[in-house]
């Protein structure tokens, strides 16, 4: 046994313990590398907070409703592009009517010559560029009638009015094609702010959307607690108007007064009658437009943007406003929100995107957004930019 086992070989240990040399070292190196690359990694970006979703969709918003102006004043500019467009289309064919007509006298008087034998000057008058030139050049003129001169007279007049419409038609043309231009690339801006607001809501879960809620029901709270603090200081100063108006009768029947007079302070405006009676007509349609949906670009019946329906409800006090809000702005008076009256516009935001029409006690009638009714609210759930009295 001893002789045998002299003679075995040494049993081999590195055979078997290579391999797991080999696996050890590749996933120290695949640990080595995952480590590198998760220290290079850039973390994820926190999950927003219900207070900055609620801050970003109010600001997609307020984007969209800028450039829903940007859109409106487009629209109001390519609509007016193409009805000069059309005039000048209407103008040309009359013209071309016209100078059809001279042509049909000309060929007239061109078969005339013919059975007189005289074919080739008419036939080179009619082919000519200037049948004036050419008969001045030729003394045919001596030939002619009076009645046929003003034929050439109204043919050259028509055939230089065609060619001053074509080239004013095609600057109109081009005009019209930037405006479509510009009115395509706004209503893409829209669409992509309201898809990226309504992406944004989607994300929220059950929880978070009742969160977003609360936020927003504080804020009308707000809003709702400064429009009755303005209602009361509405109903003050009209109670003292009314009282000083009751002296100064008491002063004028005991002869001691001398002349009316005039309501100050918060909120008694100094509108004239047919100012207030307008403004019932103006609310009147603005109450009767309650309920209906917001829709950007829409100025009614069935639907508005915010401009869209102090537009129309101006327009039913024979009061005929531009689309937009910040050309809106500029028409009629400027009154601080303490003076405000039923029927005035008030204008909301910096940029000036949205507007509505004040009712009293703090409150207006406005189209609000995408989603939304047309409806009464505070005039104090949006930083107000400024009021203006249309009329």
């Amino acid at each position: 046994m001893s002789a045998l086992a002299s003679h075995r070989k040494p049993r081999s240990r590195t055979a078997k313990t290579s391999p797991a040399v080999g696996f050890t070292t590749a996933a120290l190196a695949g640990v080595t590398l995952l480590s590198t690359q998760s220290a290079n990694a850039t973390p994820a970006e926190p999950k927003p907070s219900i207070e900055e979703v609620q801050k970003k969709v109010d600001d997609l918003y307020r984007q969209a409703g800028t450039a829903t102006q940007t859109y409106n004043k487009a629209k109001e500019a390519t609509d007016d592009k193409r009805r000069e467009v059309g005039r000048l289309l209407d103008d040309a064919a009359e013209r071309t009517d016209k100078l059809n007509e001279s042509r049909r006298a000309l060929g007239n008087y061109a078969a005339a010559q013919y059975r007189t034998g005289a074919v080739t000057p008419t036939a080179a008058l009619l082919f000519a560029d200037s049948p004036q030139a050419y008969f001045d050049q030729t003394q045919l003129m001596d030939r002619m009638t009076d009645q046929q001169r003003e034929t050439i007279d109204a043919y050259e007049t028509e055939r230089a009015a065609a060619a001053e419409q074509r080239v004013e038609a095609t600057k109109s043309l081009a005009s019209l094609t930037e405006s479509q231009q510009a009115l395509r690339a706004s209503k893409k801006t829209v669409q992509s702010k309201l898809a990226e607001a309504r992406e944004l809501l989607s994300t929220l879960t059950a929880q978070e959307k009742a969160r977003l809620a609360e936020i927003e029901r504080q804020k009308e709270e707000e809003a709702r607690r400064k429009a009755e603090a303005q209602a009361k200081a509405e109903a003050k100063a009209r109670a003292e108007a009314e009282a000083e108006r009751q002296e100064q009768e008491q002063q004028n029947d005991t002869g001691t007064g001398a002349g009316a007079g005039t309501g100050t302070g918060t909120g008694t405006g100094t509108a004239d009658g047919s100012y207030a009676a307008k403004a019932d007509k103006v609310l009147a349609f603005a109450r009767a437009q309650i309920g209906k949906p917001y829709v950007w670009g829409a100025t009614g019946p069935s639907s508005y943007d915010c401009s869209g329906l102090t537009q129309a409800a101006w327009k039913a006090a024979g009061v005929q406003l531009p689309r937009t809000t910040w050309d809106q702005v500029k028409v009629g008076e400027r009154v601080a929100t303490g003076d405000l009256l039923p029927g005035d516009l008030v204008f909301f935001y910096d940029d000036i995107s949205h507007v509505g029409i004040y009712i009293g006690d703090g409150k207006m009638i406005h189209a609000p957004k995408p989603g939304a009714n047309v409806r009464e609210e505070s005039i104090f759930y949006m930083p107000i930019y400024g009021s203006v009295r249309p009329a």
